[in-house]
């Protein structure tokens, strides 16, 4: 295995003695050859099974040229529109086109089309018409099924179809996509590939798929929304490795697409070995001149500790592309990397962050799952924590304090989320102390979502009365070790379930924290997660029963501006939902007023201040009372 970068271009082919390359493959991300990007850790797996693979980072889609670099590949293209969908990429929840790509050199936007898994596919296609094409990463992942796109507004067909591409490998990739290639390099045709688990086929005979479940056609999903809506359940709890069945999903009487059950989870010791392999751990050199790649700087020096995720928020894809499962990396495998960080000049003594989707999650949340997997229709932690729940931080405090005691490391820092849920449902408090401690740099951003119980059922997360008995521990331990730490909420406006009176009650809230979030989510209709099903139907698959979905803009800009009232801008918006929620009581002088009358406006329409100051720190100093 060849120390350096993989081949970029042609010449660097030829320099490594290469005639052809085995697999080509095409990312809409600049080539940053580090463990946090799937392009990297697909290609080096391959390399280490002694596969020959190019790398074309970015091409130009409107150029049939820019794909034909390395000719035609003797196994197959390999495609992902990159680490993030490229439409989230390009898009902002209100549809407007983002200004910046941290994905691209210089962060420059537009340099992957819209929809990038589709386009690229369908390029390779016109230039190549027999070559297998394998679909891979979150974009193709997620609309791997027929599913809801929210740009369009209407219900696409599986990617597997637009695409023209003969296969994808969903979810994290690392065993099909080696099932894959040597199936090719044994000669089976791609066509006769329909059997690998994490991955989705179309076949002409539905008969094919064993022990398979039928899904509604494409025709009945577009008939009746409610047919969705059960079609997406059926999916949601069959998403498991180990009692996930096979999904057919009908398209004419020739054409199926076939979903095989997910990959069985990694082991601990194959999730050290696939962070062991040779990466150069930053970008391509050639993107230097451009500035870099933005991308690099909050993971360069942060450590992936674990995947999968048992968490279940509602609007959380992940349970469709990790899974519930926890897999995690061990001591020695962290520690190791963390040593390598301490011998690049550019760090200055602080990791970043030591996690993954959930930080504090570092094992299943049950014995069971990695025999029987995890409950089809139970969550872990939703409503409450499971009765078999595992709620144990022992070996995370074990980590984080070895990494503590490695010379050259000053300060190690969990910056990706943390479950308070889990944090409370562990009898033991040792953790949270040992965060308040050393882990926490002056504030600490966690996830309520919400306030409202009847919001937050349909978040997936659990009542407000769990946040509050965390924020409350929290700050009891802050003051009892003398730091002056706060806690800051992130909050979702929006979601399906909220209507203007639960927005109306989250400002509520805010006010008698006096505390403005400078930054507020709206809710995302992103492909395939439950909220998202929510969203497109107004219903609840889990129970099929009514949702309210607030859909239009100003509706949605009226509930964000509720949570950011005090912004002068935002006024007549806030001052409109307070009419419609029949709140007007929340208009005046008193001290439980949102805002003062119009007339009280100043001159530029600024709205005068009612006493309450604007800090995070009296965040907490208010949470006291409630």
């Amino acid at each position: 295995m060849k120390q350096g970068f993989l081949p970029i271009c042609r010449q660097d082919m030829k320099e490594r003695g290469w005639s052809e390359a085995d697999f080509v493959y095409v990312s809409g991300d600049a080539y940053v050859d580090h463990p946090s990007f799937g392009h990297a850790i697909i290609t080096r797996l391959l390399e280490a099974h002694g596969y020959r693979v190019c790398i074309i980072a970015q091409p130009d889609w409107r150029r049939k040229e820019s794909i034909m670099e390395y000719g035609k590949p003797r196994l197959g293209f390999l495609v992902s529109a990159g680490n993030m969908d490229s439409m989230v990429n390009h898009y902002s929840v209100s549809k407007k086109r983002r200004k910046t790509d941290a994905y691209t050199p210089g962060g420059v936007m537009g340099k992957r089309p819209d929809h990038a898994a589709v386009v690229y596919s369908n390029l390779i296609r016109q230039v190549y018409k027999d070559v297998p094409v394998i679909l891979g990463g979150i974009e193709a992942s997620l609309r791997r099924l027929a599913h809801y796109d929210y740009w369009s507004d209407k219900l696409k067909r599986s990617i597997l179809l637009d695409s023209g591409a003969d296969l994808i490998s969903y979810g994290m990739g690392e065993r099909s996509i080696l099932e894959i290639a040597e199936a090719l390099d044994s000669g089976i045709d791609i066509k006769d590939i329909t059997y690998i688990d994490g991955t989705v086929c179309k076949v002409k005979d539905p008969g094919i798929a064993y022990d398979a479940v039928m899904l509604p056609s494409y025709e009945e999903l577009l008939a009746d929304k409610l047919n969705y809506a059960r079609s997406f359940y059926t999916q949601y709890c069959n998403t498991d490795p180990f009692s996930g069945k096979r999904l057919v999903e009908p398209y004419s009487d020739h054409l199926y697409v076939v979903q095989n059950p997910a990959a069985k989870p990694l082991s601990q010791s194959e999730m050290d070995q696939v962070y062991s392999l040779p990466y150069m751990r930053t970008y391509h050199p050639s993107y230097e001149k451009e500035g870099g790649v933005p991308a690099i700087q909050e993971i360069r020096f942060s450590l992936v500790s674990n995947r999968g995720c048992f968490g279940g928020c509602s609007f959380c894809a992940l349970t469709f592309h990790q899974g519930r499962i926890l897999q995690t990396r061990s001591h020695e495998s962290l520690l190791k990397e963390a040593e390598a960080f301490t011998k690049e000049k550019d760090f200055k003594g602080y990791i970043h962050d030591v996690g993954g989707p959930t930080a504090n999650f570092r094992q299943p949340s049950c014995q069971k799952q990695m025999e029987k997997g995890v409950c089809p229709t139970k969550q872990c932690l939703f409503p409450k924590p499971c009765r078999n729940l595992r709620a144990d931080h022992r070996d995370y405090i074990k980590l984080l304090r070895k990494l503590r005691e490695l010379p050259g490391v000053k300060k190690v820092f969990i910056r990706s989320g943390i479950r308070f849920d889990y944090v409370m449902a562990d009898p033991d408090d040792s953790f949270l102390w040992e965060l308040c401690r050393h882990h926490v740099s002056g504030q600490l951003k966690v996830a309520p979502e919400h306030v409202s119980d009847a919001v937050l059922s349909k978040m997936g997360k659990p009542e407000h009365k769990v946040y509050q008995a965390f924020a409350d521990k929290y700050r009891s331990i802050n003051q009892k070790i003398g730091k002056d730490q706060y806690l800051v909420p992130y909050l979702m406006s929006s979601h399906p379930g909220s209507t203007l009176k639960e927005a109306i009650k989250l400002a509520e809230y805010l006010r008698d924290l006096g505390y403005m979030p400078e930054q507020v989510q709206d809710f995302y209709p992103t492909p395939s997660t439950i909220s998202t099903c929510m969203y497109y139907t107004g219903v609840d698959p889990r129970d099929m029963k009514p949702v309210y979905v607030p859909k239009s803009p100003h509706e949605k800009a009226m509930q964000r501006a509720l949570i950011q009232y005090r912004r002068p801008e935002n006024y007549d918006l806030v001052l409109e939902a307070l009419k419609k929620g029949g709140r007007m009581d929340l208009v005046g002088y008193g001290r439980n007023c949102l805002i003062r009358p119009k007339k009280e406006q100043g001159e530029k329409g600024k709205q005068k201040r009612t006493g309450r100051k604007k800090t995070i720190r009296h965040v907490h100093k208010k949470s006291r009372n409630n």
